[in-house]
């Protein structure tokens, strides 16, 4: 028996460090399987011991972990419960928010947590010059770039205005934005509009056909939607397009080919009965249909109508955004309130348009990962194999980030199935906790931006959260729960 052992070929496990693999290769072992493992709390025994009271109940501490399973229990069902519907479109943004330009004050937003105008990445603010160009607060790009560095233009967020942008994010006075409200819980959420790739105003781009594209969208694509929406009573159900799209190739976040074409479908018909001329219909349809994102800005208000019905639950550790500035990633959490947790961002890394390289890319930037923190996008991966080929990868590697991400969430989406996947449901719910505990980071789907301004966007791909974002998290929410030391 001992013989025939010896005579068998090595089959190892190995645990945690990937440099014993390289030795036990070395032996001729026929069979190596690699555990990818990481010490709980990445290392630190304090955020260790922390992350054990959040998980589950701990002498003398009470069962602070039930407390927030049960708290996640409110966050999630609010989620999944959630109905974002487009409802109206507002013809310009300080309708919804005067204090953009108010008693010449003038303020632009942008994408991700807080930044100054020295900190900002080139695209940025390149796409802060569009803005202040297209809002004639300026006659060229050096007299927009000194008023911004001199500090006479003010900056928010999107988030703290119930907001979304993808990449740069920015939103200007003058810009239409599309109003979605949450028919389950009454919040309202706002995007702006989406230019298509490539070289638009998101991606830094501010050349003089930019600012036509966007003139065109305020002056008839814009009020042709809303007229449309006018003739729909109660508005498009977006989530139920988010949900078909999946089933039909989409992730919806990077991917978007299929839903829209079945917003252009919903919102066609009534276009077609408004008052709007013919040929105004037939420029807005065909902009459409040839701009195969046009769905991203939708599927991110949906995402934040949807989030934002989540957040303010005391003591929950399920993500409600992920919004990066193009220098830092950051976090919000439900039951933590307005704080951003960051850190550096990632770099992309994917597939780049002809004459383009890694090199070139510019950090992670943009709100639009907030259609992770609602289930699509990385998260969702699994249910676009097309897109692996706009973002490099494999099939095989969609549906392993699909499945990995189950491991960080809380619950699964029974409204969103992906097919690849025998038609299991989403991952819903990132929770802190599980993105510590693992060492999993969450997945994202992303374009990506050259890193300098004028340039626009030179490819896509994926990039992964940092873990940091989520260690700072769960030390607040200990801090928060858990009896002082």
């Amino acid at each position: 028996m001992a013989s025939r052992l010896l005579q068998s070929p090595l089959s190892v496990v190995n645990v945690g460090l990937e440099s014993f693999n390289d030795s036990i290769r070395a032996s001729d072992a026929s069979q190596l399987v690699h555990a990818h493992w990481r010490p709980a709390g990445d290392g630190d025994p304090l955020l260790a011991w922390q992350l054990a009271q959040l998980m589950g109940g701990s002498p003398g501490v009470g069962d602070i972990g039930s407390e927030v399973d049960a708290a996640n229990e409110v966050a999630v069902s609010r989620m999944l419960a959630a109905q974002p519907m487009l409802v109206d479109v507002a013809l310009r943004a300080d309708e919804i928010w005067p204090e953009l330009w108010r008693d010449g004050r003038r303020t632009l937003t942008h994408a991700g947590a807080p930044v100054a105008w020295s900190q900002m990445c080139d695209p940025m603010k390149g796409t802060l010059i569009g803005a202040m160009l297209y809002e004639g607060w300026a006659a060229s790009p050096e007299q927009a770039m000194a008023e911004l560095a001199a500090g006479r233009v003010e900056f928010v967020q999107n988030h703290d205005l119930s907001a979304v942008g993808p990449m740069s994010g920015t939103i200007s006075p003058s810009m239409p934005v599309f109003v979605v409200r949450n028919a389950t819980h009454g919040n309202l959420a706002y995007s702006n509009f989406s230019e298509g790739i490539g070289k638009v105003l998101r991606f830094g781009a501010y050349s003089s056909d930019v600012m036509q594209r966007l003139r065109w969208m305020a002056e008839v694509l814009a009020p042709a939607l809303k007229a449309a929406l006018g003739a729909l009573p109660g508005g498009i159900d977006l989530k139920a397009i988010q949900s078909q799209a999946l089933l039909m190739g989409d992730e919806v976040h990077s991917r978007n080919a299929a839903a829209t074409a079945l917003f252009h479908m919903a919102i066609g018909g009534a276009l077609a009965g408004t008052s709007t001329d013919n040929e105004k219909t037939r420029q807005v349809l065909d902009f459409i249909a040839k701009t195969s994102q046009f769905f991203l800005n939708l599927s991110m208000v949906a995402s934040k109508a949807i989030m934002d019905a989540a957040h303010g639950v005391e003591k929950s550790s399920i993500v409600t955004a992920i919004a990066r500035n193009g220098v830092t990633t950051a976090i919000r959490v439900s039951g933590l309130g307005a704080a951003w947790f960051e850190s550096p961002s990632d770099t992309p890394v994917g597939l780049f348009f002809p004459g383009f390289k890694q090199e070139d890319a510019n950090p992670d930037l943009g709100d639009s990962a907030i259609c992770e923190t609602a289930g699509y996008g990385g998260q969702s991966l699994a249910a676009s194999p097309a897109l692996v080929q706009l973002v490099g990868g494999t099939v095989a590697q969609a549906i392993a980030y699909s499945r990995e991400m189950y491991h960080i969430s809380w619950s699964r989406n029974p409204s969103m199935s992906l097919p690849n996947l025998e038609f299991e449901s989403a991952p819903a719910g990132i929770d802190i906790r599980k993105v510590v505990d693992t060492g999993i980071r969450p997945v994202l789907t992303t374009g990506i931006a050259h890193k300098q301004a004028g340039v626009g966007q030179i490819g896509a791909g994926i990039v992964r959260n940092p873990l940091e974002c989520y260690v700072k998290a769960v030390r607040a929410l200990a801090a928060g729960c858990l009896p002082a030391a």
